[in-house]
C-alpha cells in the first residue's frame, strides 16, 4: 500500500531527448551550480545512480529542464551503510566544531543564494522572492545551529541519596532520513539536516521526485564543505527516487529517525511502518489553516495578511490559509476589499518581476483545483472570485489557475478537507467562542491566526480554550514561520516539530544518569536490601 501511495513519475532514460529552452535560458545559473543536462541523483561519498531517470519539468510550460538518475536498491543499501559509517566519525567531532562546519555550509549557500532561489522558482514554480527566501531559511537554521552547538545541554537533577548526582545526557540517534516535499524542496530538508547534524547525526535525503535538481545543487555545496574539512562526505547523503526509496527508508532499522513531509494519508502509512519497527518519526502533514478576523481588527493589516497567506506559493504551502472567518460586522466591507485585492494579483512566470502567483506544480494539481471548485458548487457554496483554469496566451502550456474566493459554511465537507491549491473558503461569524469551535472542528491542526486588538481575545486564543493548532498566531498570517520556533502541528498534521525551540531533542537519545561517588550503596525510596 505504501508503495502505491508514494508513487512517483519515474521513466526510463531517453538518450536522444531534446532539451527545451528552459535549460538553455538559465544555463549560466546551472553552470554556477554545476547542474548538467544529465545528473547523478545518488551521493554516499561518491556520486552514483543507475536507476530510472527523473525528468525535472518546469510548471510554467511543462517542458523538460534536466534529468536526474535515481538509486537502485543496491545503491540505496550502500548509501545507508555509508551514511551510518560516516556518522561514527561525525559524532566524535565536538559540537562547537560541528557548528563551525555547518556555518561554512551556510556561507557557501549564501554565496549561491540567488542562483539556488532561481532554480527553486524554475523547478517548483514559486515566485523568485519566495525561492530566494526558501534558501534563506536553510541559511537561517544553519546560523541557529552554530549557536545551538554551544548550548546543547541537559540538566543536573537533585538526588535523594547522599553522595549521588543525577544528570541528563543527549546523544545523537545515528542516521536521520528526510523525505521532503515538492513545495519547499530545500527548506524542509534544511530544517531537519541542520539540527540533525549539529546534534551529531548523519543524514540521508530523499527529495520529492518532481524537484530533484534542487537536491543535487545543495548536495554539491555540502560535499565541497565536508571535503574541505577532511570529513566523510557521506555525513550528508542523497538518494533520489520514488516509492521504493521511500518505502525502504521507512522500513530499514538502520534509519533511526525518519522525517516525512507530505499528505496525511501517506504520512499515516509512513508513521505506521516506522512504528512497527519501533523507529522514531517526525510527521509534517496536512494543514487546512484558518484566519479569524474579529470586529475590532486592523482591517488593512488583516487584508494584506490574508492575501499573502492564501495566494503566496499559489496556495501550495503547508501553512497556506484555506479558511477565513469574518465577524459579521466587518464581513461585507472586508469581502469587498478582498475581491478587489485578488483582482490586482499578477499571475504568470514566477521568474518575471511583479508576478505574485506562479503556476501550480503539476497538472494533477490543476485537476484537483478544478474538482475543488466544482465541489464547492455541488455542496451549495458560491464562487465569488476566480474558479477558472487559465489556458490562453502565456498560460497555454503551463499549470496556471486563478486564486479563488468562495462563500461557504463551516458544516460543508469542502471546509473539512484540504485541497493543496489557492482556494480560500470564507465564512461569517457572530460569537467568538462559536468561531473558535468552528475553527477547531477540522481534523488538521497546523497553523492558525487571529486578528484583533482585544487583549482578552488574544490570550483566550493562545490559551487552553483557544486554537488547537501547533502554530497559534495573533495579527500575522498563518504562513511565513520563523526558524526560532518549533514548526509543526497537532491532530492529523502529525504532531512532529522541526526547526527551533527544543526541537533538537527529537534528534537525540536522552540518558538519565546517576553517578554514585559515595562509596556506599543507599537505595532509592529508602529500600533496605540486606
Amino acid at each position: 500500500m505504501l508503495r502505491s501511495l508514494l508513487s512517483s513519475p519515474l521513466v526510463r532514460i531517453q538518450r536522444n531527448l531534446r532539451f527545451s529552452s528552459n535549460f538553455v535560458r538559465y544555463k549560466d545559473t546551472f553552470d554556477r551550480l554545476n547542474i548538467k543536462e544529465h545528473n547523478h541523483g545518488v551521493f554516499n561519498g561518491k556520486w552514483a545512480g543507475t536507476g530510472p531517470v527523473l525528468h525535472s519539468v518546469s510548471p510554467v510550460n511543462n517542458e523538460l529542464i534536466a534529468e536526474v538518475t535515481t538509486a537502485t536498491p543496491k545503491e540505496l543499501d550502500e548509501t545507508i551503510a555509508e551514511a551510518r559509517k560516516a556518522q561514527i566519525v561525525w559524532r566524535e567531532v565536538p559540537a562547537p566544531k560541528r557548528g563551525q562546519v555547518l556555518f561554512d555550509i551556510r556561507t557557501r549557500l549564501h554565496a549561491h543564494r540567488h542562483d539556488l532561489g532561481t532554480l527553486v522558482a524554475l523547478e517548483m514554480g514559486k515566485i523568485l522572492p519566495e525561492g530566494v527566501g526558501e534558501i534563506q531559511e536553510y541559511i537561517d537554521i544553519l546560523d541557529y545551529s552554530l549557536g545551538l552547538s554551544r548550548s546543547l545541554n541537559g540538566q543536573i537533577i537533585p538526588s535523594e541519596r547522599p553522595g549521588h548526582i543525577m544528570l541528563e545526557t543527549w546523544n545523537p540517534l545515528g542516521l536521520v532520513g528526510v523525505i521532503s516535499a515538492f513545495n519547499f524542496p530545500v527548506a524542509v530538508y534544511g530544517w531537519n539536516a541542520a539540527i540533525a547534524m549539529v546534534t551529531g547525526n548523519s543524514v540521508i535525503w530523499k527529495p520529492a521526485p518532481t524537484t530533484p535538481l534542487a537536491s543535487v545543487a545543495v548536495q554539491l555545496i555540502q560535499q565541497e564543505v565536508l571535503e574541505q574539512h577532511g570529513l566523510p562526505t557521506a555525513i550528508c547523503s542523497l538518494a533520489n527516487g520514488g516509492a521504493d526509496v521511500g518505502q525502504t527508508l521507512a522500513e530499514d532499522r538502520r534509519v533511526d529517525l525518519l522525517s516525512f513531509t507530505g499528505s496525511t494519508p501517506v504520512g499515516r502509512r509512513v508513521g505506521t511502518v516506522v512504528q512497527e519497527r519501533f523507529g522514531k518519526s517526525i510527521l509534517e502533514l496536512g494543514g487546512n489553516n484558518a484566519i479569524i478576523v474579529n470586529e475590532d481588527a486592523d482591517l488593512d493589516l488583516a487584508l494584506r495578511s490574508v492575501v499573502f497567506a492564501a495566494v503566496g506559493t499559489a496556495g501550495q504551502r503547508c501553512t497556506t490559509t484555506r479558511r477565513l472567518f469574518l465577524h459579521e460586522k466587518i464581513h461585507d466591507q472586508f469581502m469587498k476589499s478582498l475581491v478587489a485585492a485578488y483582482k490586482q494579483v499578477k499571475i504568470g512566470d514566477p521568474l518575471q518581476s511583479g508576478v505574485l502567483c506562479g503556476p501550480l506544480h503539476t497538472k494533477a494539481a490543476v485537476d484537483a483545483y478544478s474538482k475543488g471548485v466544482e465541489d464547492v458548487k455541488a455542496q451549495g457554496g458560491e464562487v465569488l472570485y476566480g474558479g477558472k483554469v487559465l489556458t490562453e496566451g502565456e498560460y497555454a502550456k503551463g499549470n496556471f489557475v486563478m486564486p479563488t474566493i468562495t462563500k461557504v459554511n463551516s458544516a460543508m465537507d469542502v471546509v473539512k478537507h484540504e485541497v493543496f491549491v489557492p482556494i480560500l473558503h470564507t465564512m461569517k461569524f457572530k460569537d467568538f467562542d462559536e468561531v473558535i469551535a468552528q475553527h477547531n472542528s477540522v481534523s488538521q491542526g497546523l497553523s492558525s491566526s487571529l486578528f484583533t486588538r482585544d487583549a482578552g481575545a488574544m490570550f483566550k486564543w493562545i490559551g487552553p480554550a483557544g486554537s488547537d493548532c501547533g502554530i497559534v498566531n495573533v495579527n500575522i498570517p498563518t504562513n511565513g514561520a520563523e526558524i526560532g520556533g518549533a514548526f509543526g502541528g497537532e491532530k492529523e498534521t502529525g504532531g512532529g516539530r522541526e526547526s527551533g525551540s527544543d526541537s533538537w531533542k527529537q534528534y537525540c537519545r536522552r540518558g538519565s544518569c546517576t553517578i554514585n561517588y559515595s562509596g556506599q550503596l543507599p537505595l532509592a525510596q529508602g529500600i533496605v536490601f540486606a
